[in-house]
């Protein structure tokens, strides 16, 4: 049998020989995750305007929940403490979004995403790259990436959280003090953003793992088995679910600011 050495090119970077619109997935994911990426630090910075309490509504912008300190009825710790630098603008959302942008960072479909349009690591398949060699997630900073599982339970505690907060907002106070049940455009707003939320977070791979991956034959638990099941059918669509919980996510904080600024008017189903 006889063999011969063959040296491959390195390609240089950007250098293809693929024929389609291979740019056009990671231009769409530069574009989509950098404005909300601008769009969320704006907003929380602002600390103001992130709830709606003027008519008896009771809602409360998903990037500031739970609001631990803060100038609103939902604060649960009071007004802004003592302790924070006066150098810093004080807004609620600084103190709690590390969480849920950390499970964002850190997710399996995120890394590909932006390694992608952000770091061209690789810019597409068969895509020349701008580096050399592949170090993986070995070494920091990517090494972080693999403490995902750990945000995936603050991510489960914050879905609890924004439930609680959509089942609040459903309840509107009258003039005597009494509250009724009521639906309106902004309780649909936020109770779908929990909805797309949970679709997002209760698909994740590692929440996968965690049920059945410990196991070399699932279908001997029931439980378990149902249970992979469910999280392998939402993890099917992983990318629609992160794409669209994203949207509404800055969306429902739009529209919770928009309303406390009397710029639109929460109208009222029922």
């Amino acid at each position: 049998m006889s063999y011969a050495n063959v040296t491959l090119k390195r390609r240089v970077v950007w250098e293809t020989m693929r024929r389609d619109a291979w740019w056009r997935q990671p231009l769409f994911v530069f574009l989509g995750l950098s404005t909300f990426l601008v769009y969320s630090t704006w907003a929380a910075f602002q600390g103001t305007h992130y709830w709606l309490g003027q008519n008896g509504e009771n809602y409360l912008s998903p990037l500031y929940s739970p609001e631990i300190f803060g100038g609103s009825p939902h604060a649960i710790l009071g007004l802004k403490p003592n302790w924070w630098p006066p150098w810093l603008a004080f807004s609620p959302a600084l103190l709690i979004l590390w969480a849920p942008a950390g499970f964002r960072l850190t997710c399996y479909y995120y890394r590909g995403a932006y390694y992608k349009a952000f770091w061209a690591d690789p810019p597409a398949c068969a895509v020349g790259e701008p580096r050399k060699s592949y170090l993986g997630e070995n070494s920091f900073p990517l090494i972080m990436q693999n403490i995902h599982r750990y945000f995936l339970y603050l991510a489960v505690l914050f879905l609890l959280i924004l439930a609680h907060d959509a089942w609040k907002a459903m309840w509107f106070a009258e003039a005597s003090g009494a509250k009724h049940f009521g639906i309106r455009v902004g309780t649909i707003v936020l109770s779908l953003n929990v909805i797309l939320l949970s679709g997002y977070t209760l698909g994740c791979h590692s929440l996968r793992h965690l049920i059945g991956g410990s196991r070399d034959e699932i279908s001997k638990s029931p439980v378990c088995a149902k249970g992979y099941s469910c999280v392998s059918c939402l993890n099917r669509r992983h990318m629609l679910w992160a794409w669209l919980s994203l949207f509404w996510v800055g969306f429902t904080d739009l529209y919770v600011r928009l309303c406390s600024m009397g710029v639109w008017h929460d109208w009222k189903i029922l």
